[in-house]
């Protein structure tokens, strides 16, 4: 009897000693991130978190911090499975120091359209990029006794009405272009699948018949489907279906209701005894059946050779590394300058950014922020705690030395911190896509005087994407930080904001506001009951409180500071929620009212809730105490934010000022970017514009500077009416915490920018060919079929702002050669041979791409399709061959009348190059029936 039969054996024991509802009681949550425990049978709660960036934990507290990875988009853009997976470990030594069984991580949907609005925290618009990139980070998080979840299943790929949209798509659509990723990610051993809220073809997915057919009966699913939060909406159809776990708990739509329904025989005993095994199995996986406690201190669940907790990150073996990985030591990051922010980004003109030699890491410099606030040395944590905004301190602390809501965890040694931190440092490097470059990169530090740093996505960048993904980075290197720190003294730096963009207020932050009672950075929680009586008050460090603790008797949330205005003029206060809310500034109400709510999404309820704004005049320097209360009621969430904006800038001023200090520069870098009004869970996005003035921004500079290098910071595509005239065009996504010190690596040439698009750009979303992302009474018709991204683009003969693929690098390459088999058998892979030669000055690696074109006939299929992609290096000068593994997968296609892969016969071409639209090697394949 071998080990696993052995394990199934004992857990089937288990299954034996449990009565009916002990069986119904594990399959709703025991809380929002919790299942339940069984003490009888050794199981105890499993912890599952959020998400695809950062494991957040079981709290949104900001001062529980979290390493933050580069959004999926970034992840995607690296074509890189190796780097993926070593970053699935670090995912997982983050879950086990927070004591997280389960991350909800990868996302596993597509770029179907340019709108979509949560395309940050998907990988791709192509399924076998999508499919492979998620696939490696499943195999990374696994590796280290921690499971990864494929969400969200399937076909939820726009956020407009997602809670009840019915898509409607065919079978083939879905086996070939949606299923496909869940396939991989099933391959690769995935222990959870999260079924979506949508429904496809008329069935809610958590009760669709597809969770059974293929997953679990086709594909051999042994795992965990859990429900998106909240999903379950019909109980008996959702147990029938094969999904095995409602989330959140206690209460669901199963509980005794499923206890009755099992009992009139509505539900079979088999599907709960079956639902009970997997949770078992997966309970096994992670260490929850029989074995010690969860947490930091418990040993590694995955047996010998993995380090326990006290020893992992360590340099024996570097966080993130995948198994078999090379363990020999990183770069470590640079040291980066601890210096405060000159101004409030969009608060003033211009702003000289040069260090004193005699205080090379800042620390004790004044507060730029005036009496009564701390210095910069003195600051415990930074200007975010929004997830998705850059806090203003650039080297707070790191998340091990944060303070928290919980017992101290054990900490990652620093060798293993500044491990993980080079490997996020490096992969904003290799996911950084250089789009146009007219020779300006790489600057050259020693033939630099000054340099102007442009937009007020340079100080504030969005490091992530909004909604239930973000995490609370302990620190945030913006692009200043970064730039700042890598040339050092000899270069004066300058910074301009630019005019304000369009992004909503920030939450208050601990540069700008005092706790009245401590005086500490931060604000004043209270929970009050219905008479005003105070039932509990702590400090806590920013205005952003999505979950406040839960007291019995709370009937108001306040949230209390003493603000200091930076600037004099009229601010925006607001308070953001839903119901009776109100602001008052020394006691004089300045907001009050009813505030109905909105929308039902989570996304909006719990995380993202609306923002209610007043203009108040304030005066620089002289502190106000500002009071701001919601009051609970049901069904309309616990979240409480506190927003405060500095007064606006004059646009025309502010250009103005922009193009005098790029003039006055030997290089400008311009950085702008989307805001959290334009990508977001819970929302898809109306256009594809950057927003604000950023447009008029980046031609003011260019024309100023033709030394301008413009850095896009968003998630997804964004229209770049000015791209050829800049001198170069510079994608960094959403690139964590890291983003700008990884971002300087590249602009000075001390990396390549090593990204590739993982979906198409349009120059204007009227071109793009697929955009609808609402429904039409309650259905959303993926007419387009198999035809979405490049593929679309191809068959409608487009010609977009740039390709899937696409992405240039500090050296140049010829494609010389292509060998293909002369005989390919249904069914078997086979091998193509590029050969490529680096005709540039500097080593560099390329991206080798292989696409196929079907044979005519009657079976529609894409103009062109990927196939399959390898990395090659060379130095400059050297030929090389991409050796390019082509799966059996990448020629069949689904039969419908026969619910069945095929795979037809005939001549295919194969293509070759560096993008879906610069393919200059072709050649023929004839792919014959097996014997």
């Amino acid at each position: 009897m071998t080990e696993t039969t052995d394990d199934e054996a004992e857990r089937e024991r288990l299954l034996g000693k449990l009565t009916l509802p002990e069986k119904v009681r594990l399959l709703t949550g025991a809380t929002t991130w919790r299942t339940r425990a069984e003490p009888a049978l050794g199981l105890r709660e499993m912890v599952l978190s959020d998400g695809p960036a950062g494991v957040r934990g079981q709290s949104w507290d900001e001062r529980d911090r979290s390493l933050l990875l580069p959004s999926a988009s970034a992840l995607g853009a690296l074509w890189d499975e190796e780097l993926v997976e070593r970053l699935g470990g670090l995912l997982a030594a983050e879950a086990r120091r927070k004591g997280v069984d389960v991350v909800l991580a990868p996302t596993l949907n597509l770029h179907r359209t340019p709108l979509g609005g949560r395309h940050f925290e998907c990988f791709s618009e192509d399924p076998e990029l999508t499919g492979r990139t998620g696939a490696a980070l499943v195999r990374g998080i696994q590796a280290h006794g921690v499971a990864a979840t494929a969400k969200h299943y399937v076909a939820n790929d726009s956020e407009t009405d997602r809670l009840t949209v019915d898509v409607r798509v065919s079978e083939r659509v879905l086996r070939e272009v949606y299923l496909a990723p869940f396939e991989a990610a099933v391959q690769a051993g995935v222990r959870v699948v999260m079924a979506g809220y949508n429904g496809v073809n008329g069935t809610t997915m958590t009760a669709s018949p597809l969770l059974t057919d293929p997953l679990k009966r086709d594909w051999g699913f042994d795992g965990v489907v859990v429900s998106d939060w909240g999903a379950v909406r019909a109980g008996d159809p959702a147990a029938r279906a094969g999904l095995d776990l409602a989330m959140p708990g206690p209460e669901s739509a199963w509980g005794e209701a499923l206890v009755r329904a099992v009992e009139a025989g509505r539900v079979p005993r088999s599907a709960v005894d079956d639902k009970v095994r997997r949770l078992l199995a997966l309970a096994d996986a992670c260490g929850a059946l029989g074995g010690p406690p969860s947490g930091p201190e418990a040993p590694s669940p995955s047996g010998p050779g993995l380090p326990s907790a006290s020893e992992r990150s360590s340099p024996r073996e570097p966080v993130g590394s995948a198994p078999g990985a090379s363990s020999s030591p990183e770069r470590e990051p640079e040291p980066l300058p601890s210096w405060p922010r000159e101004a409030v980004p969009g608060s003033g003109p211009v702003t000289l950014l040069s260090r004193e030699p005699e205080s090379p890491s800042g620390p004790e410099a004044p507060s730029p922020s005036g009496p009564g606030l701390p210095s910069a040395s003195e600051r415990s944590s930074p200007r975010e705690p929004v997830p998705g905004s850059a806090p203003q301190t650039p080297s707070p602390p790191e998340p091990e030395q944060a303070s928290a809501p919980e017992p101290p965890k054990a900490a990652v040694p620093a060798a293993g911190r500044s491990s993980a931190l080079a490997l996020l440092r490096s992969t904003v490097a290799a996911s950084a896509v250089l789009l146009h470059n007219r020779g300006v990169l790489p600057l050259d530090p020693d033939r630099l005087r000054t340099l102007a740093v442009i937009g007020a996505h340079a100080a504030l960048p969005r490091t992530q994407g909004g909604g239930s993904a973000g995490v609370f980075p302990g620190r945030v290197v913006t692009p200043l930080d970064g730039i700042r720190a890598a040339l050092g003294d000899g270069v004066r730096l300058v910074h301009a904001s630019g005019p304000s963009n369009d992004a909503p207020p920030s939450p208050l932050a601990p540069d700008l506001c005092t706790d009245p009672v401590t005086g500490d950075p931060g604000v004043r929680l209270r929970l009050l009951d219905a008479a005003g009586r105070e039932l509990h008050s702590e400090h806590r460090i920013g205005g952003r409180q999505l979950e406040p603790p839960s007291v019995p008797g709370a009937h108001t949330v306040e949230i209390d500071a003493l603000l200091l205005p930076g600037i004099s003029g009229s601010w925006t206060l607001g308070i953001g929620g839903f119901g009776r809310m109100s602001i008052a500034v020394d006691e004089h109400s300045v907001l009050a009212g009813e505030f109905g709510k909105e929308a039902d999404d989570p996304a909006v309820v719990h995380v993202n809730p609306p923002v209610h704004c007043v203009p108040v005049p304030l005066t620089a320097g002289r502190a106000v105490r500002v009071v701001a209360r919601r009051e609970l009621a049901p069904g309309t969430g616990r979240a409480t934010v506190v927003t405060a904006a500095p007064p606006r800038p004059d646009a025309a001023v502010a250009l103005a000022d922009a193009a005098r200090a790029a003039r006055e520069a030997d290089a400008a870098i311009v950085v702008v970017g989307t805001t959290e009004h334009g990508e977001s869970e819970g929302y898809d996005r109306t256009d594809l514009g950057l927003g604000g003035h950023q447009d008029a921004l980046v031609r003011a500079v260019a024309e100023a500077n033709a030394r301008t290098v413009v850095v896009v910071n968003s998630g997804g595509p964004v229209e770049l009416p000015w791209r050829e005239t800049a001198g170069a065009v510079l994608l960094t996504w959403f690139p964590g915490q890291e983003g700008g010190a990884g971002l300087a690596d590249v602009l000075f040439g001390r990396a390549e920018p090593g990204g590739r698009l993982p979906t198409t750009w349009a120059a204007a979303l009227a071109d793009a060919p697929v955009t609808r992302t609402g429904p039409t009474a309650g259905h959303l018709d993926y007419g387009e079929g198999l035809h979405i991204g490049y593929r679309a683009w191809a068959r409608h003969h487009r010609e977009p702002a740039y390709w899937f693929g696409h992405g240039l690098g500090y050296t140049t390459w010829a494609y010389e050669g292509m060998s293909v088999p002369d005989d390919i058998v249904a069914g078997e892979p086979f091998t193509v041979r590029v050969e490529v030669r680096n005709t540039g000055p500097r080593p560099g690696r390329e991206v080798v791409q292989v696409y196929l074109a079907g044979p005519p006939g009657e079976l529609e299929r894409p103009e062109r399709w990927l196939a399959g992609y390898t990395a090659v290096s060379a130095v400059a000068g050297e030929r090389t061959t991409a050796v390019v593994r082509i799966p059996a997968r990448a020629l069949r296609h689904w039969a419908q009348d026969e619910h069945a892969w095929r795979t037809q016969p005939g001549p295919y071409r194969v293509l070759a190059g560096r993008s879906a639209g610069a393919l200059p090697l072709t050649a023929t394949a004839l792919v014959r029936a097996p014997d």
